[in-house]
């Protein structure tokens, strides 16, 4: 299967947008989806369908945010069996099994998100998997069985090759050689906007050669990211990308580098439906 981004969003006047797959979902049952920032609860600066709790938004407004994502993603039946995780930008991966589904669920109350984690795996039916951006690249990985990932690559996830260890992690968990893995990449912060020091530049280059330094002299992420996934075996025909900088499109997405560090979140989902 072609992995193949396209818009869903919802009739209200200030509708939810979220970017998904819609040939997954019929022909195989997975939910996959990049949220854009529109149609929420959230007042400014987290206007409007802010997904994460810990930036300072109103709890409310993001248990909403949530439950409106998930309605348009047809998920809202598996509200409750959300499941997030505490992000640290590190490369740890959690397997999300049937005691660990729910955890992080609402903003305020029930059970806490998962902690130090950075990617989640399941082969778990209705049991939406969710990481939140503001520049750092979204990754969500599907194996057939089916198995899903959502792994959550900033520099440091990035440099630790953290999409491509999620690839083989995933692929150990569905029973599958790597190369039958799909990815998709959502929006994030592009490299005219994102400028590193010459150390972890040189971290970079080090690690992926000269493709992650861009023309511009900033870090180029897709690039690193996309190496990783390559390396891991996934093919390039089984990539699919939304290509949007978040930095040049805060009418869109969150951007924690254009708008000053305060600001909310974005996300990335995927779950597993039951088939018939």
């Amino acid at each position: 299967m072609v992995p193949v981004l396209s818009l869903r969003e919802s009739d209200a006047p200030s509708p939810v947008r979220v970017w998904t797959d819609e040939t997954l979902l019929r022909d195989y049952g997975v939910a996959v989806g990049f949220s854009e920032r529109g149609g929420g609860a959230s007042k400014p600066p987290f206007a409007s369908l802010n997904l994460a709790s810990h930036v300072g938004d109103d709890q409310a407004a993001v248990n909403e945010n949530r439950s409106r994502l998930l309605e348009l993603l047809g998920l809202g039946e598996y509200r409750e069996r959300l499941t997030m995780a505490e992000q640290v930008h590190g490369d740890r991966m959690e397997s999300v099994e049937a005691a660990g589904v729910g955890s992080g669920a609402y903003a305020e109350g029930g059970r806490s998100a998962l902690a130090g984690t950075d990617a989640l795996i399941t082969r778990e039916t209705k049991a939406p998997l969710m990481l939140c951006f503001a520049d750092c690249v979204p990754v969500v990985l599907v194996a057939p069985g089916p198995a899903v990932a959502v792994v959550h690559a900033g520099w440091r996830g990035a440099l630790a090759s953290l999409p491509g260890k999620a690839v083989i992690a995933l692929a150990r968990v569905a029973g599958c050689e790597s190369a039958a893995v799909s990815a998709y990449i959502g929006p994030h912060v592009h490299a005219c906007h994102y400028k590193v020091s010459p150390e972890i530049m040189s971290q970079f280059v080090n690690t992926f050669g000269t493709l992650a330094r861009a023309s511009s002299g900033g870090l180029d992420l897709d690039a690193a990211v996309s190496a990783s996934l390559d390396r891991a075996g996934v093919a390039p025909c089984s990539i699919a990308r939304l290509g949007t900088c978040t930095a040049e499109t805060t009418d869109r997405f969150f951007s924690y580098r254009a708008e000053g560090g305060r600001t909310g979140r974005h996300s990335a989902v995927a779950c597993i439906l039951p088939r018939p």
